[in-house]
């Protein structure tokens, strides 16, 4: 028989911007229950269709320093001129209760999580394309021209860096990507490394001094 750690998966996700991993994630929250999603912390300023921890946390730059001080974070990074963050709090509870706990964070963050904690599991997500990409960016209609040339600029050099993961998945499907993501996470439950233990219980344990003790050559097995 074996035995699975009751611990929960780390399960970090990046992606460029525009690659679609929030409605990735979204689509696994909705088809997993057992999934929990970090909130990260920012200091990018509010958009309209932001709500406080809901999308992020929000603080001024000065207040993200200050928790930077107090060591708040379990990671942290910044990207196109904004801090970004994962708070620690809460993350080790839920993976206590068994509850895989997603980290919706950049490669800078990742890389700082995969170094504290090996054995987290690692997904990048690409676009299907650099002109889907592009297109990406310019319809969701939150950003000036210059900002998209910035983040598309970024999102170039952070493809290049899908090597230091563990798996990619390609967004072509968000229905189809998400079902991807949930069956490496299911997979990666199944690994030897992540198996407690292995036992025997008592019948077993019983059944197999019988097998060492019986004479072959003299008497059938008998079981009762």
């Amino acid at each position: 028989m074996i035995k699975s750690k009751h611990q929960g998966l780390l399960v970090v996700i990046s992606a460029p911007s525009g690659a679609g991993k929030g409605s990735i994630i979204n689509e696994m929250l909705n088809k997993d229950n057992n999934l929990w999603l970090s909130i990260s912390a920012t200091s990018r300023p509010i958009r309209t269709n932001d709500e406080e921890g809901v999308t992020y946390y929000f603080f001024t730059k000065e207040e993200f320093e200050e928790k930077i001080k107090e060591d708040y974070f379990l990671e942290y990074a910044t990207y196109a001129g904004n801090y970004y963050g994962t708070p620690k709090e809460h993350i080790q509870k839920h993976l206590d209760k068994g509850q895989d706990v997603i980290l919706e964070i950049e490669i800078q963050g990742a890389m700082q999580v995969k170094k504290l904690i090996p054995e987290a599991l690692c997904v990048f997500i690409m676009p299907p394309s650099l002109k889907e990409l592009k297109k990406r960016l310019v319809t969701r209609g939150t950003d000036n021209k210059d900002k998209i040339l910035e983040r598309f600029k970024i999102a170039y050099q952070e493809m290049n860096e899908v090597t230091k993961y563990n798996y990619v998945v390609i967004n072509d499907d968000i229905d189809v990507a998400s079902d991807k993501i949930l069956s490496i996470i299911k997979a990666e439950k199944c690994r030897v490394d992540r198996i407690e233990e292995v036992f025997l219980n008592n019948e077993e344990e019983y059944m197999h001094e019988m097998l060492l003790e019986e004479d072959f050559d003299n008497s059938p097995l008998k079981i009762e």
